[in-house]
Order: C-alpha cells, then sequence, then structure tokens
C-alpha cells in the first residue's frame, strides 16, 4: 500500500469543494483589522482573535520596524545556542512581571509553548489531566510527553475529582484547562480546580491563550480575574492575539522556568522567535499596560453584540466574553450561512465536527475592542436576515437541527 493512498482519494475537503462550501484559506488583502479586504471585497471582519487590535496601532508597528532595522530578519538559531537576544529577556522579564510570576520562556508559537511546557514537566511516572474541550496543542503536548493522560467531562468537576483519585500516592499530576474555553467563550471553574489540586496535591496549568487582555485587571487573565495567580503554578499565553504578533510564553517560577529551559525538546531543538515579533509582542504588552481600559471596551464591545443578537431575536448565551457562539447545528446548513455571510460582506468562522460535538455546529465571531457601535450593527443585522432565512431566529432552531 503506498502511504499517499489517502491524500489521492477523495477527502471531505473534495466532498464541500464540489458543493462550493469549502470555508477555509480566504485570501486577505489588507491589514488585519476591524473591517478588511478579502478577496476583492470590503468585509466586516469578525473571525479574528486580535482582540485589542493592536494589530494596526501604530506604536507597535513600529517597534516591529525598529528590531528589524536593529537586529535584522530573524536569530538563526535556537535560544540555548546563538539565538538569545537581549529582546527575549526583555519581554520575558515584562510578562513574568505583568502576571505575577518569578520568571516566563517564551517559544516561536503558542501551539508549541504548550507542546514544550507540558512535555517537559510530565515525565514517565507523572499523571497529566485536561479538561476534554481543552484547545488540541493541549492534547497533543500531552500525548507528546512520556506521562499518563487522563482526561475529564468538560467543566465537570466530579468527574476531574474522580480522575484525580486514580492518580497513585507516588506520582506528580498537572491538571490543564483553558482559561477561556475557544469555542464556547466559558470561563473555565478554576476556583474549584485551584481546591482539587490542593486538596490531591496536583498542580495547575491555564492556557490563557484567549484570557490574555480579555479579562482580569487590566487583561491580566483567568487566575486574576478569580484572584487565585498564587494558586496557578502555570500560566501559558501566545502573541497571536491579544497581543498581535506570533510566539508564546510560560510564567511559573523561577526554577520551575529554569527547568523548562534546559529540558524542553521543543524549545531546544526549535530557533527562537524573530527579532521583530519579539518586539512587537513587548511593545503590545507595554501599550495593554498603559491602556487597561481596553479589556473593558472589549468585554463591553461584547456585552452589545450579545444584547443586539438577543434584540434580533439570536440565541446566544450571556456574558463579557468577546467570544460569541451562534448554533447554527448542521454541517451543510453552517457552510451555507458562513458562505452568505461572506458574500453579505461579514466574516465570521465555521466551527465544525471534530471542533464540536456532530450536529452542534455553530458560528464563531469573536470581536476586537476596537469594532465601532456601528460596525457592530451593521454585522448583527446581516447576521439576523441569514439566519432568519434558515429559521435560525425567533425561538427553536428549524432547518437540518
Amino acid at each position: 500500500m503506498d502511504i499517499f493512498d489517502k491524500c489521492y482519494g477523495e477527502t471531505e475537503a473534495d466532498v464541500l469543494r464540489e458543493k462550493d462550501l469549502f470555508p477555509y484559506f480566504k485570501e486577505l488583502q489588507s491589514r488585519q483589522d476591524t473591517e478588511v479586504i478579502m478577496e476583492g471585497k470590503r468585509r466586516i471582519m469578525m473571525g479574528s482573535n486580535n482582540y485589542l487590535g493592536l494589530t494596526v496601532e501604530s506604536d507597535v508597528i513600529a517597534a516591529g520596524i525598529k528590531a528589524l532595522e536593529e537586529y535584522g530578519t530573524g536569530c538563526s538559531g535556537s535560544r540555548l545556542l546563538n539565538g538569545t537576544l537581549v529582546l527575549h529577556q526583555i519581554f520575558e522579564r515584562e510578562i513574568a512581571a505583568f502576571l505575577g510570576k518569578e520568571d516566563a520562556v517564551t517559544f516561536p508559537s503558542g501551539f508549541q509553548s504548550n507542546l514544550g511546557a507540558i512535555s517537559a514537566v510530565v515525565g514517565p511516572k507523572d499523571y497529566v489531566i485536561c479538561d476534554k474541550e481543552d484547545h488540541a496543542s493541549i492534547i497533543d503536548a500531552c500525548r507528546l510527553s512520556y506521562g499518563k493522560m487522563l482526561r475529564y467531562r468538560h467543566s465537570d468537576m466530579a468527574d476531574l475529582e474522580f480522575q484525580l483519585k486514580k492518580v497513585p500516592d507516588t506520582a506528580g499530576s498537572l491538571i490543564v484547562t483553558d482559561g477561556v474555553f475557544s469555542m464556547s467563550g466559558e470561563i473555565a471553574n478554576l476556583p474549584d480546580i485551584c481546591a482539587l489540586a490542593k486538596q490531591y496535591g496536583a498542580r495547575v496549568m491555564v492556557d490563557d491563550a484567549h484570557a490574555l487582555g480579555v479579562i482580569g485587571e487590566g487583561g491580566r487573565g483567568t487566575a486574576d480575574w478569580y484572584g487565585l495567580t498564587d494558586q496557578v503554578d502555570m500560566i501559558m499565553g501566545t502573541f497571536s492575539k491579544s497581543l498581535a504578533s506570533l510566539g508564546g510564553y510560560v510564567v511559573a517560577d523561577a526554577r520551575v522556568i529554569d527547568y523548562i529551559r534546559c529540558f524542553s525538546r521543543p524549545y531546544i531543538f526549535a530557533a527562537s522567535i524573530p527579532p521583530a515579533s519579539i518586539a512587537v509582542a513587548t511593545a503590545a504588552l507595554r501599550h495593554l499596560e498603559a491602556h487597561p481600559e481596553l479589556p473593558e471596551k472589549l468585554r463591553d464591545n461584547a456585552r452589545y453584540m450579545r444584547f443586539r443578537l438577543r434584540e434580533a431575536r439570536v440565541d446566544v448565551p450571556d456574558g463579557e466574553i468577546p467570544i460569541i457562539p451562534v448554533y447554527t447545528y448542521g454541517t451543510d446548513q453552517t457552510l451555507e450561512i458562513q458562505k452568505e455571510l461572506f458574500e453579505r460582506g461579514v466574516y465570521v468562522n465555521a466551527t465544525l465536527p471534530p471542533a464540536c460535538p456532530e450536529g452542534q455546529c455553530l458560528l464563531r465571531c469573536s470581536l476586537m475592542a476596537t469594532h465601532t457601535r456601528e460596525q457592530i450593527d451593521e454585522a448583527v443585522d446581516l447576521m439576523a436576515d441569514v439566519l432568519g432565512e434558515y429559521g435560525l431566529t425567533g425561538g427553536a432552531a428549524a432547518g437540518d437541527r
């Protein structure tokens, strides 16, 4: 058998292309902003993780240009060898201080941050326990580690305790959870997670990719939101959302960070973050610190859009997280709605299995602090019109629910 047989056979992607419903790889021809030019037309961007809108902020852009001019385009080596710049160390000091931890380590991507940290600290005799709706990078990190992975039902604290009881007294254990879950926008039940961790002698790691710049005092994330910074042992985050760049970080006690630096294979054997990317992330972090009102403006936009959607008889959950799920149920129906919205001038992301359960597809809307009320109103009106055509407004949904 040829290993490439699967590549040349008909795939699900081929089927969607034949139906003219393939929703991916739309070509962007402008900056990542509240409005974009995508495939030649203006679209209101309601599908970006650029939560604070800093990809177009002048001081953030200037920091990237300055770094390019001073340090060139890349580091051409790993952090362990020739790839450590003063820029990396400045960011690590500043993000650790911002989040109330002793030290930080950075990775070339958010995905790699989870991969590198979890696989380093979870050894052959250890257990790692994660929520079933944790991000794919967490699941892959658990698989890469030499420890045993256990999974608990989403936000089910009784099941988490059941899994913790399986850990032998002679083994170490790490509970890993998203802070803000990327599809639903739910906030993790961190108080109960920390209480169970303390009861069973486990450590806690929070993936704050969708929480930094969003919740907590001045955007400091989930642990700060609950006042539990001292009870969360490791906090991971990414540059690619609120920090308007590419890369990721983990903050923790200095000895834990030093261990990751010395023993994480995804850290040791990867080239370091390019100068412009780390400089942009640092500038974005400083911009956030200088403008603590931005997370509140973001949450205010989220509250307003939820209000407007409900006013238009679109069923959305309560909350103030800028991730707003609009359930569209069947796969084809979801893709048809997404395509119609795109053609009318609104870009949103279609979420399909396996990212969600079969029959529970959704449009994942995401807001920026820089969206105007007029842009939100225009997007909501278009969404209400299209969803109404499919029977998805004003009560129980019709269509292929």
